[in-house]
Order: C-alpha cells, then sequence, then structure tokens
C-alpha cells in the first residue's frame, strides 16, 4: 500500500488544510495509539513541538487522540526535534512525536515520529499507521484512557545530554560565537549549551512569537547569521533551523559552510585522531566534490535517497557511524540516534579548537563544485515522470557534462515542488544547465 500522508519526514502541511487539521491529528493519534498497543500492553508517548501558534492546538488534539487509544501522553513542550528522540529513549517510552514543520514558515505544521529507541520509523510503520486510518476507532471505556503530565526540566536534560556529546578536556572558553535559533524550538536551548562550556554567545532568532519562526533568520536565511557575526567580530556563527535537527556553520569571514563541508570536516577530525571510518554516507544531492575527497582519503561514500532517514537507514545497514546531507542534516551515530543541529556544531567546533584551526583550513583542498537548484511548483496531478520532453533534457544535459558533473531532478518531499539539479564545475555551465531544464518543464 502506497502512502497517502506520510511524506519524506512526516506528516506536513499547511495548518488548517488537510491533514493539518485538529480533527485529523486527533484521528491519527488515536490509529497510532491502536498500531502501538499491537505490541506494547501500556503504551507511553512523549511529545514535543516547536514554537508555531498552530502548535497549541495540534498537541491539545494529539493528546485527546492518544488518550481516547487508552495511551499515556508526557509533554515536553517546546522543544528541539533531536531532543524528543533523545528523551524518548533516555524515559523509555514507547514512541516520540514531534509537532513541527521544521524550516517551513509557521503557515505550516506537521507530525514527526521517533521509536522507543530514538530512531526514525520505517515505511512499514508507517504503512502500518495509515492502514489503522481506515479502520473504525476503538474508544477503550473510562478506566482504561490514557494520562497526561508533564516532563520537568525536559530542556535541562537535554542540554546536559548535548555538552556530553563534547571533549571534556576541551573549552569553548575565549571564542565568541553567534547563535541562531530561527526563532524556534531551541531558542532557549541553544544559547545555555554553547555558554556553559565557555564561549562568549551572542544569540539572534531567539524571540519567537508564534509567527516569526524561521521568518529571515536560522539555518534556511544566512544573512542574518553572517551580518550578526561581522557586527560582533565573532569567530563562528551556528545557525539552526525552526526544529533544531539542521545546522549550518559561518566563519568569522562571513563564509558559510554547508552540510556536506561539515560532513567532511566530522570525518577529517575522526581520521587525525586516528579513529577508524569504515565508510559514509551522503545522499543524491551531496556535492560531487565531497564524495572525490573521500575517495582520495580511501574512505568508502554511499549515496542515499534524499532525507535523513534514508540516510541513516544506509548507516544501520552497513555499520557506519557518519553520514549527512547538505541541507545540515548530519548523524552521529555513536553520539545521538537521529540528526541534532546542537550535537554536530559541538563535533565541529571540537575539531577547530582541538587543531586550533578554522574551518577554511581544515577544509583546505575540497572545494564544492557549483551548484544551481531551481524549485519549480507543480500543477495539480501533473504526471512529470511521463513528461516526454522533461526525460530527455537530463539525458541530454548529462551527456553534455560527462563525468564533470550530474544532472538530478526530484519531488520534493515536503513540498508541491519539483527541485532540478545541476553540478558542474564552471558555475555558468550549471546555472544554464539548469534553467533550460525548468523552463522545459515549466511549458
Amino acid at each position: 500500500m502506497s502512502r497517502k500522508y506520510f511524506g519524506t519526514d512526516g506528516i506536513r502541511g499547511r495548518v488548517g488544510q488537510s491533514p493539518i487539521t485538529p480533527d485529523f491529528v486527533l484521528k491519527l493519534a488515536h490509529a497510532v495509539g491502536q498500531v502501538l498497543k499491537r505490541k506494547v500492553p501500556h503504551p507511553v508517548v512523549l511529545v514535543g513541538k516547536d514554537t508555531r501558534i498552530s502548535g497549541y492546538m495540534l498537541e491539545s488534539a494529539m493528546e485527546s487522540g492518544f488518550n481516547s487509544a487508552g495511551v499515556d501522553v508526557v509533554l515536553l513542550g517546546p522543544i528541539p526535534t533531536p531532543a524528543v528522540a533523545f528523551l524518548t529513549r533516555a524515559q523509555r517510552a514507547s514512541l516520540g512525536v514531534v509537532i513541527s514543520a521544521s524550516h517551513n514558515s509557521f503557515e505550516d505544521n506537521g507530525i514527526k515520529f521517533f521509536s522507543a529507541d530514538g530512531s526514525k520509523l520505517p515505511d512499514e510503520w508507517e504503512r502500518e499507521v495509515e492502514a489503522a486510518l481506515l479502520e473504525k476507532p476503538v474508544w477503550v471505556d473510562s478506566s482504561g484512557l490514557g494520562k497526561t503530565r508533564r516532563l520537568e526540566d525536559a530542556a535541562g536534560r537535554y542540554i546536559e545530554f548535548c555538552k556530553s556529546t563534547f571533549s571534556s578536556r576541551l573549552t569553548l572558553r575565549g571564542l565568541r560565537l553567534v547563535v541562531d535559533a530561527a526563532h524556534g524550538a531551541a531558542y532557549q536551548i541553544a544559547p545555555k549549551v554553547f555558554h556553559e562550556l565557555g564561549a562568549d554567545v551572542f544569540p539572534i532568532g531567539c524571540s519567537p512569537d508564534g509567527v516569526n519562526i524561521n521568518r529571515d533568520v536560522g539555518a534556511t536565511h544566512p544573512q542574518a547569521l553572517v551580518d550578526a557575526v561581522r557586527a560582533h567580530r565573532a569567530d563562528m556563527g551556528i545557525g539552526l533551523d525552526g526544529d533544531a535537527d539542521r545546522l549550518l556553520v559561518v566563519d568569522s569571514t562571513g563564509r558559510i559552510f554547508n552540510g556536506d563541508e561539515l560532513l567532511y570536516v566530522m570525518v577529517d577530525d575522526r581520521l587525525h585522531r586516528q579513529l577508524s571510518v569504515a565508510g559514509v554516507a551522503g545522499t543524491l544531492m551531496t556535492n560531487m566534490a565531497i564524495e572525490l575527497a573521500f575517495r582520495r582519503r580511501g574512505i568508502e561514500f554511499t549515496r542515499a535517497a534524499v532525507g535523513d532517514r534514508y540516510v541513516l537507514e544506509v548507516l544501520s545497514e552497513r555499520g557506519w557511524i557518519l553520514g549527512g546531507e547538505g541541507s545540515g542534516h548530519l548523524l552521529v551515530l555513536d553520539h545521538h540516534s537521529t540528526g541534532d543541529g546542537l550535537v554536530s556544531a559541538l563535533q565541529i567546533l571540537q575539531a577547530c579548537v582541538a587543531r586550533n584551526q578554522s574551518l577554511s583550513q581544515l577544509l583546505e583542498g575540497v572545494d564544492l563544485f557549483p551548484q544551481a537548484l531551481i524549485n519549480v511548483r507543480l500543477p495539480a496531478q501533473f504526471d512529470w515522470k511521463n513528461h516526454a520532453p522533461l526525460q530527455r533534457a537530463p539525458v541530454e544535459a548529462q551527456a553534455a557534462l560527462g563525468d564533470q558533473g550530474r544532472v538530478l531532478i526530484r519531488a520534493s518531499g515536503t513540498e508541491p515542488l519539483l527541485r532540478v539539479m545541476v553540478e558542474a564545475r564552471e558555475e555558468h555551465l550549471a546555472q544554464t544547465i539548469a534553467k533550460t531544464i525548468a523552463e522545459t518543464l515549466q511549458k
């Protein structure tokens, strides 16, 4: 059975439109509760959210849906997505739930799920939930209803966890850091993590009002971070997205480093410490220069489908530890079971501090190929896979590029968009070919 509601990263959409409505979320929680009870007699579910105003409404609906199925709920309040994954594992809960649309604007929201061990759930589980949505609700009687409580100091527990992933022999003392939380879930947590490790912290994007999440700040809008780093004469800037599971970094010159470069730095740091790196997983979007750099170091590299859950699947299958996406979703599986912007930032800072080098120095000789990415909004029901001109265009483009570039066309898993990506050693060539393909589609 194909999935109707679940996309690349949970269920996501515009608030007030199906499926992001309170009645559907109540029904969804009830169905998830039924699936849980098939394996766990008395399930306990942790629920966290980001700072969107719609989170209050959806949290209440979800609480009712779980309780009506006889599932206990523990509310965590506004907290990063990876914090929910950590606390689900630490609290021995049956499931973790996050109400968030990640990097999207406040008009959107979504639901993500984590297993009892804090990892993303497989497609098979999502299909089982969608099948349960088609079944008649099974309302438990009053004596069997679930209860709800709030976990005190959830943020404090997560802060201590983050700090534990940074070497106890090192300190951030003397570093000036700008920390941008995108007015999102880490607005209180992120500045404290770096401050408590010794850094002088200059927070931006840490004043949520329910509707400003990701607005002109955060990992998806890095100019605010670049400007703040220069204004404060900071050594580095840490940029998170709305639910703090992705990361970008800005150095003192204002240069932006994306997830591909940060993944390479984490691998290079391990090699410098003479630790084994069996292999690394990226995605179809990972820059070709990074793949070539790993090959030069004798490290096996493989590409997964776009989405950190698919990177995680590859890592789990192969027994590897490190992987990630250019968007900043980075996996460090000997520290956390899922992508975590704060944990990843601490790994990057640890590499710089331990070797007393800047990111530019650590990345010397690794120059990314220019990538041209164009998003084309899809008409309703448009069958792009069987669009003949669009099938010819990338084949012709790849023939022109040879082994000096790549062409990739894929549908977004979170928005009604087709993403056209062209990668080449020369930027103007990448831009020209990407525009040609996009225009073909738009016609």
